[in-house]
């Protein structure tokens, strides 16, 4: 978790934003947003919404008395409590990619299909690293794994081998319980997991201006539940939204905040994200580009609008648009990362390991990316003014035409500056053979994989986690 120093930048001016506020207000109530369930819609009647049909329109005092409610900031409860993470304020809470189908094989250099032992791979990494808070979800989707057990095997994954704060299964109500009740048998029944939150989950809107019945269903679950809940939108600007950045904005931001409205009528309170994945769409081949400024411009906005509502923001990543591991993924997503952190972005999925726009994941990129974090970590956490860091009699005791290295002070100091992982500080002569990023990001992954240990799970958990995905396959 970044504990940022620095102040948020605000993309808009203030009369900029109002304007967009003032437009989803707008869209909200003339044109409505459509929810795909009959539960849903009854509990958005009863709270003051007009509802015709499938589609539900929003009075604007509505909007903003639920909207209220939501923390701006909360705890998410992981089983080793130094690992729980604040979500909101001034920090930044990063988890690794999620959702990809496919996985790059380096040495092979093509993209196979993600298997359960990939998910294992990745999850280690996880928890190996010291700059990604929270684990699980769809880390990379197990196409060897059956779907009716498939959420269960991957939460499980993320139990046993690291203690960090997890990710429920979005997939359908039945999937949400089920996630809920593992959890509850991990952290001392589900009882305590609805007094301390221990899940957050991702409920995608369907753009443009619709929920499916499946998001929606997960959502009533955890939100009945006390769990955290990253609403997010991917809009896709010239297809599934207009094509401007600002009338883009203004449609997610409507799908959004109806789903955080429908979430505090169901439980007053209930932990939201305002989140956006949503990014333009290259018109010339019809792919998404989520490694472009335009993006950048999206979640910078989105975090301010979040602000501007009182919630956390969603947004950002180490995004790219890149096949493989090589320069453009590398320039691409320290753009994205370092901009939504300086933004204001509180959560940040897909931080570490994704390439071509959200469908593959790589493990040399994954260590690529983590190395970034811990780069945009260095700096989002600025550093100390006072006397001793100013040091002026050290400069006055070494003089000019001196040296610092022997100086104590310079001892004393010396462990504070991060030391990179994979990235070269060698010079030229020292190096017996030239390895580009990449390839030693490979050699390091293999290492880390190797020589990694599991925090314990006590055996009793472990039994009892498997017995229960027993009785639900």
């Amino acid at each position: 978790m970044i504990s940022r120093a620095l102040k948020a930048m605000n993309y808009l001016e203030e009369g900029e934003l109002e304007k967009i506020h003032q437009d989803i207000l707008t869209v909200l109530e003339k044109n409505g947003i459509e929810f795909h369930s009959q539960e849903a819609r009854d509990i958005l009647k009863k709270g003051g919404a007009r509802v015709e049909g499938e589609n539900v329109f929003f009075p604007p005092e509505m909007v903003m008395e639920q909207i209220a409610l939501a923390p701006a900031e909360f705890t998410l409860h992981a089983r080793n409590p130094e690992n729980n993470v604040v979500i909101g304020g001034s920090n930044t809470v990063h988890a690794p990619g999620y959702g990809s189908p496919y996985v790059m094989d380096y040495v092979q250099n093509e993209r196979r299909n993600a298997t359960y032992d990939d998910y294992l791979a990745f999850t280690k990494l996880a928890g190996n690293s010291e700059n990604l808070d929270v684990v699980g979800g769809v880390l990379v989707e197990p196409n060897d794994i059956e779907d009716k057990i498939r959420h269960a095997k991957m939460l499980y994954a993320s139990v046993k081998y690291t203690d960090k704060c997890l990710m429920g299964s979005a997939m359908g109500g039945k999937k949400a319980r089920e996630s809920l009740e593992m959890a509850g048998i991990v952290l001392g029944g589900v009882d305590n997991v609805r007094k301390n939150p221990a899940l957050i989950s991702l409920i995608n809107t369907n753009s443009p201006l619709q929920f499916d019945p499946r998001m929606l269903d997960a959502l009533m679950v955890y939100a009945r539940n006390n769990q955290p809940v990253i609403i997010a939108a991917l809009a896709m600007t010239g297809t599934t939204s207009a094509v401007t950045l600002a009338g883009s904005l203004v449609q997610q931001a409507a799908e959004v905040l109806s789903g955080i409205v429908l979430a505090q009528l169901i439980n007053p309170g209930t932990p939201v994200v305002f989140g956006s994945a949503s990014s333009i769409v290259d018109l010339r081949t019809g792919n998404l580009a989520i490694g472009s400024p335009e993006s950048v411009k999206m979640f910078s906005v989105i975090a301010q609008l979040a602000r501007f509502y009182g919630l956390p923001s969603r947004g950002g990543g180490s995004l790219t648009d890149a096949l493989i591991p090589d320069s453009q993924s590398g320039f691409e997503s320290m753009m994205v990362l370092l901009t939504s952190i300086i933004s204001g972005i509180n959560f940040m999925l897909h931080s570490a390991g994704l390439l071509e726009n959200y469908m593959t994941m790589s493990y040399e990129k994954f260590m690529i990316d983590d190395e970034m974090l811990g780069m945009a970590k260095s700096f989002g956490q600025g550093f100390p003014i006072n006397e001793d860091t100013l040091a002026v009699n050290t400069i006055l005791k070494v003089g000019g035409g001196g040296n610092f290295i022997a100086d104590e002070h310079t001892f004393t100091h010396m462990k504070e500056m991060r030391i990179p992982t994979i990235s070269a500080r060698e010079n030229y002569a020292g190096v017996k053979e030239l390895t580009d990023t990449a390839q030693r990001a490979h050699e390091y992954c293999k290492t880390v994989l190797q020589e990694y240990q599991a925090p314990v799970l006590d055996e009793t958990i472990e039994a009892e986690l498997n017995r229960y995905i027993e009785s639900i396959s």
